[in-house]
């Protein structure tokens, strides 16, 4: 079983780690918001065996230093265990960093995926259209993280992009996410955590971490009327298809 998207602290990535392993998430995707955080994950998957880094700045800190630094992420992701851009994209719901900002930030890196062949793992919160706006012309793989917005279904799947359910499909109030994610075509499903936010309903309240994606996985597995192996399974391949893993 495999965590899509992970942010992991360093301090404690080990005990994390391996109560995910005594649940069967075997693999985790260790997710970075900004250059140090680029380093930190690097360090994690080269000393954790399944654990691979995701690299890139968050439209929250487009208007940080970091931002003009964007360059710096092509060398690391040269590494064998780097195997996306991101997280990217826009985020006009907290609105951190001026728009203009952050859709410069997020092309830069859609460029860098261009040229190195990686598939973009994207934040999009309240920014559906200029989201799309932005992606028109990209035509490498795409995931959809932390799926959120039942408006992009359509053009998302017009596109083969990957969508990837996190914890918050589980809470009460989700009926709409869920409809979404009951009718997702199997090839395109992931899950993760967004780890350690989002925590599942069944541990909600407390840090989310790798091991609980199993909860994620269960509620997808049920309101699709799927075996939860099946499921597991499936999206396993899945991710080792959409990373190249």
């Amino acid at each position: 079983m495999i965590d899509t998207h992970a942010h992991l602290d360093p301090g404690d990535a080990s005990d994390v780690l391996a109560r995910a392993r005594e649940v069967g998430v075997d693999r985790v995707i260790a997710v970075a918001t900004t250059l140090t955080g680029a380093h930190e994950a690097l360090a994690l998957a080269e000393s954790h065996a399944g654990v691979y880094a995701c690299l890139g700045v968050h439209p929250h800190n487009a208007g940080d230093p970091d931002a003009e630094r964007v360059g710096e992420l092509r060398q690391l992701l040269s590494h064998d265990r780097a195997v996306a851009i991101g997280e990217t994209g826009l985020d006009y719901f907290r609105d951190y960093a001026p728009r203009a900002a952050q859709r410069s930030l997020f092309e830069r890196q859609l460029e860098l995926a261009r040229d190195l062949q990686k598939p973009v793992v994207i934040h999009t919160r309240a920014a559906d259209e200029d989201t799309l706006d932005v992606l028109a012309e990209f035509d490498g793989t795409v995931v959809l993280h932390c799926f959120s917005s039942p408006a992009l279904l359509a053009p998302a799947l017009e596109r083969s992009w990957y969508l990837s359910f996190a914890g918050n499909v589980t809470y009460p109030n989700a009926g709409d996410l869920r409809e979404v994610a009951r009718t997702v075509p199997a090839d395109r499903l992931l899950a993760e955590t967004d780890s350690p936010y989002l925590s599942p309903q069944p541990v909600r309240g407390g840090r989310n971490e790798p091991a609980y994606v199993v909860h994620t996985l269960a509620l997808l597995a049920e309101i699709r009327g799927e075996s939860p192996d099946v499921l597991a399974a499936q999206i396993d391949a899945n991710a080792t298809a959409a990373f190249c893993l």
